[in-house]
């Protein structure tokens, strides 16, 4: 080894104590290693721990299924709960042209409801009622050594065709439970449920059969608020009727003061109905609980019906149901009584909800009967609606023009009233002063009440259309103009967000509906203007604010309602408003004043004496005038006295 091999061998020693000597861990490393390598340690045996907990988890559930198992193999239904050849996943499927429901082995009960030719909110050509994700129904057999749920039974279907099928659970040779379906009509279903040969199994006292019902009502429509104030849980009394849960609050368990025959997990357009040939009684725990509509998307409420009806333990009467699956319309409806074997005034129709008794009279015997007509003629929904406002306008305008007439009486008269009355200026006056233009009125034959009557004869058709529209499954998914769906709202700009009061669009039938209520409040301030007299027009100046103030108040409330009814709504008003211009320009205010001044003429010379509204509102101001008087002397009786 030479002398420059020998230098380059120490020279590279010295490098490597040098780089080992700087990279050596300080104290603090050391101290950190050693706290890890303590974790890690910790870490990896707590592990171990865990895996052998589950492994003693594992096997006491494998020890307790095996007992329960070997309990269960003396149940009655042993077999039927096994799942030996997968008869939990077979389905059987009934359909028509209008209705398809899939059946489960597991449980023999409907787990699909598809009703055909209406398109649903995904656009989809059918739509879901539900499913069996989202929804329950079993039936619950009270015997002496156990309860009997249909839903733990595996079925075996047999007699199958395209509109029927019969499920069968067998305990043993000659006890079964047979349930038999059978589609009645389009969108009805009959159901029966017979126990055989069990008669022995089950108490003395055992006369019912316990149902237990559940949907998540599922969104169909655009409008998530709108639809959510249409879908309710309804239910319908044996001696006729129907009431339903509140439709935005929580319902938990809520019982019923009379016996039942029907409930209805109802949406706004579409219904499933159970119908118990016996009746339920009034035994029953109803439930509806609003969903929120970020966490559960797609759907509007929770239903829940627990429910009781008759049952036979020797098999000699089955016990009857019938479901029907299909839309809100109100004739078809009515027409179900036909299909139903049960006999009954089923009352179906009442799922179409007309409003209070005087507005489902005019719903039911007039807008009904012209709506199918103009409907049988093939005419486009949004003209039906405009044809339906002129009938109406033609039917009340007599009315509306004698009330208007009334108005125009009081207007001409207007400026005799202030100079008969100027000297009443006082506040003090006030009762005199009313009094003298009531006198007046009565010399000219002039009511101040009849202004009135055009607000008072249009609202019960404004209130009862309100209930109608909504409830229409006829304007469903048809358009007009720029309005693609007139059961839902026309948004002409919508956000993500929901903003207070407005929502997430803006509805652009609303906007015209408010506008065509600002000019209808304007003409008929105008109107009321004309007319007031004194203080009157003062005061008039603070409704007139309330009156402009409307408007706004009904878009925010409005803003989310049906296309149909906001443009209804403005049909009417601006029909409303133009018949008030075209009256105000052809009222001749000078040859009305000389047909006022011939009847105070001839009033005179045959007078009659006040009667009718009239007559009392006299009276009433004599009385209170008399009542002051007497006040005012006292007082000054009072003030002597004093003195």
């Amino acid at each position: 080894m030479d002398k420059n091999t020998l230098t380059g061998f120490i020279l590279i020693a010295i490098v490597l104590f040098c780089f080992t000597w700087y990279n050596q861990p300080s104290e603090a490393d050391i101290a950190a290693q050693r706290q890890a390598d303590s974790i890690a340690a910790v870490s990896q045996k707590k592990a171990e721990e865990q895996m052998k907990m589950k492994e003693v988890e594992k096997a006491t559930k494998a020890a307790a299924s095996a007992k329960a198992a070997a309990e269960d193999s003396t149940s009655l239904f042993f077999m039927a709960k096994q799942d030996t050849i997968g008869s939990a996943s077979k389905t059987v499927v009934l359909k028509n042209d209008k209705l398809e429901l899939t059946f489960a082995a597991k449980g023999a009960v409907v787990e699909k409801a598809v009703v055909k030719n209406y398109q649903d909110n995904d656009g989809n050509a059918d739509v879901t009622l539900y499913d069996k994700n989202t929804s329950r129904l079993n039936f619950t057999l009270a015997a002496k050594e156990e309860n009997i749920s249909t839903g733990s039974l595996n079925f075996t279907p047999t007699e199958v065709t395209d509109s029927s099928v019969t499920f069968v659970a067998q305990a043993a040779p000659g006890k079964d439970i047979t349930i038999r379906y059978k589609m009645l009509g389009d969108y009805m279903l009959g159901c029966s449920i017979t126990a055989n040969g069990m008669a022995g199994l089950f108490p003395p006292s055992t006369n019912s059969i316990d149902v237990d019902w559940q949907e998540k009502c599922k969104q169909q429509e655009k409008g998530y608020s709108f639809e959510n104030r249409y879908s309710t849980l309804t239910y319908h009394f044996t001696e006729g009727g129907t009431d339903y849960l509140n439709e935005t609050s929580e319902k938990t368990d809520e019982g019923v003061d009379e016996d039942i025959d029907w409930v209805a997990f109802k949406n706004q357009f579409f219904s499933a109905v159970m119908i118990a040939k016996e009746g339920f009684g009034k035994d029953v725990s109803l439930t509806s609980i609003p969903l929120d509509k970020n966490k559960d998307k797609g759907y509007l409420k929770f239903y829940q019906a627990k429910l009781k009806t008759a049952f036979d333990p020797t098999g000699a009467k089955p016990t009857e149901l019938e479901f029907y699956y299909g839309p809100n319309d109100f004739r078809l409806l009515q027409r179900q009584e036909e299909n139903s074997t049960f006999g009954k005034d089923l009352q179906l129709e009442r799922l179409v909800y007309l409003g209070w008794p005087l507005f489902r009279y005019i719903n039911r015997w007039f807008t009904l009967y012209v709506f199918d007509f103009l409907r049988s003629m093939a005419i486009p929904m949004g003209i039906i609606l405009i044809l339906i406002t002129l009938l109406l306008k033609g039917i009340t305008f007599p009315m509306v023009k004698k009330s208007y007439m009334s108005s125009a009486k009081m207007r001409v008269l207007r400026p005799k009233l202030d100079e008969a009355t100027k000297q009443y200026d006082k506040p003090e006056d006030a009762m005199q002063k009313q009094q003298a233009m009531m006198q007046m009125y009565s010399e000219y034959g002039v009511s101040p009440l009849s202004g009135c009557l055009p607000m008072l004869i249009q609202m019960p058709i404004w209130i009862a259309m309100f209930n109608f529209v909504p409830n229409a499954i006829q304007l469903r998914r048809e358009s007009f103009l720029w309005i693609d769906d007139l059961s839902t709202y026309d948004p002409i700009i919508e956000w993500n967000s929901n903003l207070w009061l407005i929502g997430d669009h803006l509805s652009l039938t609303c906007i015209l509906f408010c506008l065509a209520n600002l000019l209808y409040s304007w003409f008929t301030m105008q109107q009321q203007k004309d007319q007031m007299v004194g203080q009157q027009a003062e005061q008039m100046k603070m409704m007139q604010w309330m009156m402009l103030l409307m408007p706004l108040m009904f878009f925010f409330m409005f803003n989310d309602y049906s296309s149909g009814l906001n443009f209804y709504y403005f049909v009417s008003l601006f029909f409303s408003a133009l018949i008030m211009w075209v009256l105000r320009k052809t009222t001749d205010d000078e040859k009305l004043l000389a047909i006022l001044e011939a009847r105070r003429e001839e009033n005179k010379k045959n007078p009659k004496k006040m009667s009718g509204m009239a007559a009392r509102l006299q009276a009433m101001q004599q009385q209170q005038m008399e009542l002051q008087k007497k006040r005012e002397e006292l007082a000054r009786k009072n003030a002597q006295l004093r003195k």
